[in-house]
């Protein structure tokens, strides 16, 4: 989700130098317009911001475990309460749930791009309107992206509203594609197509309106990858052999996957 706010923001800036580097862009489950969060919105406002910007705002770091207990108290019944009944109060063992396993590995944050992040999007709402927020010295205008992009979002999400997520299709000049997936945040997202799961909607080109868009859209059984897939079609370059070995002489690899900075923990 914040990758795609990333991502919409680098595309402002290479359009306002009249860089052309991206064939096309695909925004999952991302706000660009910050104006219904969500019940996420209960936990920023205006003191909590400027605690943590007293904190960290000039240094350290925004823990991932203190971002975990929030999400989790998004969903107290399902990731809190659940475990209280079940672990410690009947002696049960957690059954093996390999995307809750990928959810508990938490990011830590740099402290002042958190609060830049916090208080710029969720808060101020500054990336919608041009010129408001600058990066690397260059006013940002979401209006100048014309990258064809594909922008999904999906029906359950808790993090990223849908209806939010469709305002995206409103603040780019880009030849768009809104599909809208079943499910929530991360398993509406994580759906193979060989699972052949849910379903996802598509429809015309999206209007202002999110429900009259989604009143006119079809509904499709199976994964919307399969959708997506087909889309990027028209933007591939030239198919390649794949390369026999990591880098090349300028770029040799630096150590076996996943990395360093992937165990390092902060205590």
């Amino acid at each position: 989700c914040v990758g795609g706010t990333m991502l919409g923001t680098a595309l402002a800036v290479t359009a306002a130098k009249g860089e052309a580097r991206v064939e096309s862009a695909t925004f999952l489950a991302s706000m660009l317009d910050f104006s219904d969060t969500g019940e996420i919105g209960l936990f920023i406002d205006e003191p909590s911001v400027m605690q943590r910007e007293a904190s960290i705002g000039k240094g350290g770091v925004m823990p991932g475990r203190d971002l975990a207990l929030v999400f989790s108290a998004l969903r107290a019944n399902e990731l809190v309460w659940s475990y209280v009944v079940n672990n410690y109060l009947m002696g049960r063992s957690p059954e093996a749930f390999d995307l809750l396993y990928w959810n508990a590995d938490s990011t830590n944050l740099p402290g002042p791009m958190y609060c830049w992040y916090v208080r710029n999007t969720y808060l101020e709402n500054k990336l919608r309107e041009p010129g408001r927020v600058s990066t690397m010295g260059v006013p940002v205008d979401l209006g100048r992206v014309v990258v064809p992009a594909y922008v999904l979002a999906t029906r359950e999400d808790h993090i990223v509203p849908w209806r939010t997520a469709y305002r995206t299709t409103q603040l780019l000049n880009s030849d768009m594609r809104f599909v809208l997936g079943a499910s929530g945040h991360v398993a509406g997202i994580v759906n193979p197509a060989s699972k052949n799961k849910r379903s996802y909607w598509t429809g015309g080109k999206p209007t202002g309106d999110p429900e009259s868009w989604l009143a006119a859209a079809t509904e499709t059984p199976g994964s919307w990858w399969t959708d997506w897939s087909a889309w990027l079609e028209r933007f591939g370059g030239e198919r390649v052999k794949a390369h026999a070995r990591l880098g090349n002489a300028k770029y040799e690899p630096i150590e076996p996957a996943p990395g360093r900075y992937v165990k390092h923990r902060v205590a």
